[in-house]
């Protein structure tokens, strides 16, 4: 298709260069046209004939006033429904300050610590309430939801209890959690008993028991009998617990939990029609090498300060592949910030006045309707009503109030943060009853807790809104993001977040929406999530999409249920090998590995593309079993490499299915489809190639698209799933706690592809493209470039070497990394494909002027590796050894170093107008291992000495 020359409205923004810009990048490569490049860098076998049936493009206006017509179908009730997602109150400070501020959802995942203190910091604060809440000592930085955390649960009791493969989950579970959890666990061909606990465990071949504290119902019951029982049978015993009762009752740690598991919604994060939310989850001492996900931990850096950094990474999958402890990558670190600032902001007295406010508007409620199904209960009362359960809840509907029918014989009302004393009125009189002028505790006095948690002085110091504004802003200026400065990451595309998406996830008639509503309710959200799902299958190649999935990980597992199952459909479940490449993201192979499937590896040819000859032998090798390939296209090493048709018809040809890692789609959308050149199935990442921010590690969504025969197989409804028998073959498994995941953010990735349109697709990938061909050519000669494919061009991203360079002068790249700091920039991707090397990713939104400052800043560094190289100084007493510096540090009266403060922090002339100092200097990683500390340090560790 042809690249216009004149970009539409939108584009026009989207894009950093402009036409003159545009002109210059391409002779600076060497091509007359956006076109002749891309014919250049495509193999012609993968390109995309005709333009893509999507809507023309929009304004940014039209697109506004778009949603806001969605959002007007949408019907917004008061949720007192219930069913682990609560009413809450956002509080403005937080809402404008974190959820709608560049600075917090357009940050990186802190791997870069030094530039992440203020992540850092509140991910920590996050940690530390989930540790004092659950009365266990290691908490990590969240996970995706509650259904999914308890499936990891059960993950980790399995991997730590080597004997037995039976796991009991509570009944009383909310029923979208025992069906994701059941479903993940037989997965792992993990047997799976859902009964009552509370009436005895049976059986000596238990690996775990999640139990409910409270039940979906609302009923509160001592878990202490079960947790002993666990445990004199060898297992253990994780609680789901809900993170607001526990400022009430006593702590799942204090009962003998080894496990706690929840949501913090309720924690002022919006209802989002069923997400994102950020899970929690915290585990004993000796489980602190198991838990997956992200921890924080506490270490020091190069001047003895404490500083903070991800601990214990080795868990990771990034670096363990198929042994890791979970495929996590993107949590929701954005909604965890959201959640830690309003325990903040509240503290630990205005937590508990809300849980007690709560708790007494549920009781007096119970005591006005006389009887109720549970005499103790939190926030949750279950009202038996004798076959009028329809009948009241439509009432209740008509009234602007959303309610829970439990079956036609009880109705479920459950209390939030926002009820008053109107709505308990209301709430009476809809089962024909008057409201009790008072009512007694329905809390059972042996589970009450002793003192109140949350002891840490952060919790109990910043209650008024200056002081929360200034810490907001104290905690975000200690961090590089988007609104700042390029992030030009290799793999982890960080490209403009349309602020006419962004801006419309908090407006309240699609943030205030209960997943669980009705469908009369919520036609907007789903004529918008329709259209996405459509608009993706298009640009895709595939059949239908599923927008299911809430994270790229959770996409490539769902991806691989789909290909597993659509085999034991087919009487073929023998076929479990996948095939994955050496140079894969480590994520395939720990999907890979929770859908039951066995690694075998493909050797990376010298080009840096598959090793078509190792390939070969291994179909014949495996042939029989083979399931499936895992291919990032294109390649992990930046190339777009000519025989991936080849590849996939291999592949089929042997009975296998292919699955195209879509990590990489940013270098094809509107060029290429995957679907269309020989992939089954693929995720997108829609925080990377589809616009929605990082947020610091999430939110993130991971769709996944398939062709005809694998529809059947695309994640069901979780609320239609019967969790007591194995989903049969023919059918998906739900895999996130609400239908539509985490809808809440598909405003962004909407926007986005209403207002580019095909063509606006095209010019985006096709600047992509030429901007990293831009840095390869411009930092050849100082660091080469490893790999390039055909005409000797990248695609969307290039690996620098400097192996060469650090044998001549000991720099390495985590020191160019750490010196880039100075400069102002966040680094590229270290490490990944290639160790010593560094992987750049500029996108299309960056200008020349900020291509050109980076390429100034790199340029820089090598000419300081230079002076390493001819002997002018050492390595050990060189700039880039003792990166990066603090304003404290060139502004202290002694200067013990060789070279000047000068270069030190004023590298280059233009940083004299715009200089970025990191809080802290280089951090001790290893420190931080050694001396593990997970939670906020005392005030006093930070204290400067006179």
């Amino acid at each position: 298709m042809a690249l216009s020359s004149t970009p539409t409205a939108y584009v026009a923004r989207h894009l950093g260069p402009d036409a003159a810009e545009t002109a210059t990048l391409l002779a600076a490569v060497g091509y007359e046209s956006l076109e002749a490049l891309v014919d250049a860098a495509l193999p012609q076998a993968i390109r995309t004939t005709e333009p893509l049936d999507l809507p023309q493009a929009m304004t940014e206006f039209e697109a506004q006033s778009r949603l806001r017509e969605l959002g007007a179908k949408n019907v917004v009730t008061k949720a007192f429904y219930g069913q682990g997602f609560s009413d809450t109150i956002t509080p403005p400070v937080i809402r404008r300050g974190v959820i709608e501020d560049a600075g917090w959802y357009t940050a990186y995942t802190p791997y870069q610590p030094e530039i992440s203190q203020g992540r850092l910091e509140a991910l920590l604060n996050f940690q530390t309430m989930i540790e004092e809440l659950t009365g266990l000592p290691i908490a990590n930085a969240s996970l995706l939801d509650e259904a999914t955390a308890v499936a990891e649960a059960i993950g980790l009791m399995s991997r730590a209890v080597k004997k037995g493969r039976r796991v009991v989950l509570d009944a009383r579970l909310h029923p979208q959690v025992l069906a994701v959890a059941a479903e993940r666990a037989r997965a792992l061909d993990i047997e799976v008993e859902i009964t009552d606990v509370t009436q005895g465990l049976v059986g000596e071949d238990l690996v775990g028991v999640v139990v409910a504290y409270p039940g979906t119902e609302g009923d509160i019951v001592d878990p202490s009998p079960v947790i002993e029982a666990i445990h004199a049978r060898g297992g253990l015993a994780a609680v789901a617990a809900d993170p607001l009762a526990l400022m009430l009752l006593e702590s799942p740690g204090a009962l003998g939990a080894d496990i706690a598991i929840g949501t913090t919604q309720r924690f002022g994060v919006p209802l989002f029609f069923g997400g994102p939310h950020a899970a929690y989850m915290a585990v004993t001492d000796k489980l602190k090498r198991q838990i997956p996900g992200r921890i924080v931990g506490v270490s020091v850096d190069a001047e003895g300060r404490p500083a903070y950094r991800l601990a214990l990474q080795t868990r990771e999958q990034h670096i363990r592949r198929e042994r890791a402890t979970s495929n996590i990558c993107t949590a929701q670190a954005l909604l965890a910030v959201a959640a830690s600032m309003y325990a903040v902001y509240h503290g630990s007295a205005g937590l508990r006045a809300i849980a007690e406010r709560i708790h007494s508007q549920a009781s007096r409620f119970a005591a006005s309707v006389g009887a109720v199904k549970h005499e103790a209960f939190f926030d949750t009362v279950a009202v038996p009503v004798e076959g009028k359960a329809q009948a009241i809840v439509d009432a209740a509907a008509d009234a602007g109030y959303l309610l829970r029918k439990l079956d036609e014989d009880t109705v479920i009302v459950s209390f939030g943060e926002s009820a008053s004393e109107e709505d308990i009125a209301a709430l009476t009189a809809f089962f024909d009853a008057e409201v009790a002028p008072e009512a007694d505790s329905a809390l059972p006095e042996a589970l009450l807790r002793a003192e109140l948690p949350l002891t840490h002085p952060i919790f109990n110091s910043l209650h008024s809104e200056t002081q929360m504004m200034r810490y907001i802003r104290t905690l975000g200026d200690k961090d590089l993001a988007l609104d700042r400065t390029m992030i030009p990451l290799g793999s982890c595309t960080m490209k403009l977040n349309p602020t006419a998406g962004v801006e419309a996830i908090t407006w309240p008639e699609f943030a205030a929406i209960h997943p669980y509503a009705p469908d009369s309710h919520t036609v907007g959200w789903r004529e918008l999530i329709a259209e996405t799902e459509t608009w993706l299958a298009e640009v895709t190649g595939y059949a239908k999409v599923s927008l299911q999935p809430n994270s790229g990980a959770m996409g490539e597992l769902s991806g691989l249920l789909a290909i597993r199952r659509y085999h034991e459909a087919q009487g073929n479940g023998h076929r479990d090998v996948v095939l994955i490449p050496a140079s894969a993201h480590g994520t395939n192979a720990a999907s890979a590995v929770l859908a039951k499937l066995r690694v075998v590896v493909i050797k990376t040819a010298a080009d840096g593309s598959i090793d078509v000859a190792d390939l070969d032998d291994k179909l014949a090798t495996y042939g029989e079993q083979l399931a499936a390939v895992m291919i990032t296209y294109p390649s992990t090493h930046g190339v777009f490499e000519d025989t991936v048709r080849e590849v996939c018809q291999k592949v089929h040809d042997a009975g296998g299915q292919v699955y195209l890692d879509g990590a990489n789609m940013n270098a094809m959308t509107g060029l290429a489809q995957p679907g269309r050149f020989g992939g089954d199935v693929s995720h997108l990442n829609l925080h990377k190639t589809f616009t929605i921010p990082h947020g610091g590690g999430g939110p993130g969504v991971g769709p996944i698209g398939v062709a005809e025969h694998l529809i059947p197989f695309l994640p069901a409804d979780p609320l239609s799933t019967d969790p007591t028998s194995p989903v049969p073959t023919g059918q998906g498994v739900p895999v996130a706690s609400a239908r539509f995941g985490s809808a809440g953010v598909l405003q962004i990735p909407w926007a986005y592809l209403a207002m580019t349109g095909a063509e606006g697709q095209a010019q985006a990938t096709a600047h992509a493209i030429l901007a990293a061909n831009y840095v390869a050519r411009q930092l050849h000669d100082e660091f080469p470039v490893l790999y390039t494919g055909k005409n000797d061009l990248v695609g969307h991203e290039c690996i620098l070497d400097l192996r060469p360079l650090t044998d001549a002068s000991g720099v390495t790249a985590a020191d160019v990394c750490k010196r880039l700091v100075d400069y102002g920039f966040h680094a590229p991707t270290l490490a990944f494909p290639v160790a010593g090397t560094l992987m750049v990713e500029p996108t299309e939104s960056e200008d020349l002027g900020e291509l050109d400052r980076f390429i100034a800043a790199m340029k820089s560094i090598r000419a300081e590796i230079q002076e390493i190289i001819d002997g002018t100084i050492a390595y050990e007493n060189s700039v880039i050894h003792h990166a990066p510096y603090t304003a404290s540090s060139v502004s202290a009266d002694e200067w013990p170093y060789e070279f000047s403060r000068t270069q030190a922090a004023w590298p280059v002339p233009s940083l004299r107008a715009r200089k970025y100092f990191p809080p802290v200097r280089r951090i001790d990683e290893a420190y931080g291992d050694r001396n593990l500390v997970c939670s906020c340090p005392p005030p006093e560790a930070f204290a400067i000495e006179d």
